[in-house]
């Protein structure tokens, strides 16, 4: 089996939010085409570690960071623009935010800003990603309808394929299904399994069965740092640390 070769790349990353220490010492190699799962209790750095790596936290005034990410050997910030790494690197959060548009119109912002204007390009890109986003059959009669009247599931399938419409390489979630019924969270799931040939995921999920089911390997994030990194099998099976043990087996979180 040929080993997967590294697509991100965290070394000795800290952050704080004024005098909140928020991460601490993160060094981390995330593997090309893996689902990588983040979990570990509220407050211990999941999400700030995920909008670290498309620079999200960059909007919080208070922000400020040492230490290195890297994306194929490049340093986020100094040798990617924000415009660049934002198309690599797509998002999914946690609430479905839909743009106050038709649901075609939203899947075709994203390439639109990326200067393609063809009509029948732009109808192909609709259609074969909310094919992939499981959303197609749903919503085909209704490409002209405002996406506000989605259900909260088709919504959030929606913002899925928005996101795959500017081909990135990596999607991060942000919790994408804590929000959903089981249906519409199979569905998503379903999908990130499918992409799994062609992109690069990382999950931050409070849903450690989630974790089990779609995960290659998971991160167990505690008060800011990374207190273990395994195989998805192999930490739900027999975790390394005591912390983990006891996170996974409902002591805390």
């Amino acid at each position: 089996m040929v080993e997967k070769g590294n697509k991100l790349n965290a070394r000795s990353l800290n952050i704080w939010f004024g005098t909140i220490y928020a991460l601490k010492k993160i060094t981390i190699d995330i593997l090309e085409n893996e689902i990588l799962s983040i979990i570990g209790p509220a407050n211990s750095g999941k999400s700030t570690f995920l909008r670290a790596l498309n620079r999200l936290n960059d909007l919080n005034s208070d922000f400020h960071f040492e230490g290195n990410i890297f994306l194929d050997g490049k340093d986020i910030y100094r040798d990617i623009s924000i415009g660049e790494l934002r198309k690599k690197i797509g998002m999914v959060f946690a609430l479905p935010v839909p743009l106050p548009l038709s649901v075609f119109e939203n899947i075709a912002y994203g390439p639109r800003r990326h200067g393609i204007q063809d009509q029948g390009r732009l109808s192909e890109i609709v259609e074969r990603t909310l094919t992939a986003a499981y959303l197609w059959d749903e919503v085909k009669d209704r490409l002209h309808t405002s996406a506000i009247k989605l259900s909260g599931g088709q919504q959030q399938r929606l913002c899925l394929a928005r996101t795959l419409a500017v081909e990135p390489d990596i999607i991060l979630y942000d919790e994408p299904c804590s929000s959903l019924d089981p249906i519409s969270t199979a569905k998503i799931e379903e999908a990130m399994l499918r992409f799994k040939h062609k992109y690069t995921q990382i999950l931050v999920t409070n849903n450690t069965k989630q974790a089990a089911r779609v995960s290659d390997r998971t991160a167990f994030f505690l008060m800011g740092e990374l207190v273990e990194l395994d195989l998805t099998e192999n930490m739900f099976t027999c975790p390394a640390r005591k912390e983990t043990n006891d996170y996974l087996s409902g002591r805390f979180g």
